[in-house]
């Protein structure tokens, strides 16, 4: 049972199911019911497969790849403050379902579910605790997180639609920020190897 704690606890914290939420929110907020669910099993099943293929392979990949977690906080930190930034200054109206496949594998899906943080924690979790066990840690944040976002709409019918906008846009300023900080945080790695 410790040893399920340990592995559970630091993947909680990598893929922040109360992250994830506020941001997943924001970017259904024109979505109907069926959209925003069916964008939630899009970005759970997206982040489990990257999770398995990580707790697999994992380390022989990033060697054979040549990339390390700062080159992922870089790309990802990019990846996501474009998002923000179109979401802050292009977007505005219903969102096309058309979109909800790649927003539920880029961004949700993979970097803000399964991230650089989570990355490096199912790697290194899965060498320390093996492979089973790591991958029953994610799936136990997978159902946390699957499970907040499937029933997001619960949330969503508190709040009115001005309050909602508002909020989405509060929320892609701080998708922003976290991008920045995953972008500075790769860099400072890329400046402490230098």
């Amino acid at each position: 049972m410790n040893t399920l704690l340990e592995i559970f606890v630091p993947l909680f914290v990598a893929m922040g199911p109360l992250t994830v939420l506020p941001i997943f929110l924001s970017m259904t907020q024109d979505m109907s019911v069926s959209e925003s669910r069916q964008l939630t099993r899009k970005a759970v099943l997206t982040a489990f497969f990257i999770a398995v293929a990580l707790i697999v392979a994992g380390q022989a990949l990033f060697r054979f790849l040549s990339i390390t977690v700062d080159d992922l906080k870089v790309a990802g930190g990019i990846i996501l403050f474009l998002i923000a930034v179109y979401d802050l200054l292009f977007s505005s109206g219903k969102r096309k379902t058309a979109n909800v496949d790649d927003v539920g594998i880029v961004p949700l899906g993979t970097p803000l579910i399964i991230g650089p943080a989570t990355m490096t924690a199912a790697v290194v979790l899965a060498d320390q605790h093996g492979r089973v066990l790591t991958l029953l840690g994610i799936v136990a944040n997978l159902l946390i997180i699957g499970l907040l976002l499937h029933y997001s709409d619960n949330i969503k019918k508190v709040l009115n639609p001005s309050v909602s906008k508002a909020f989405g846009k509060v929320m892609s300023l701080f998708l922003a920020a976290i991008a920045v900080a995953m972008f500075r945080s790769g860099i400072m790695g890329f400046l402490k190897v230098i």
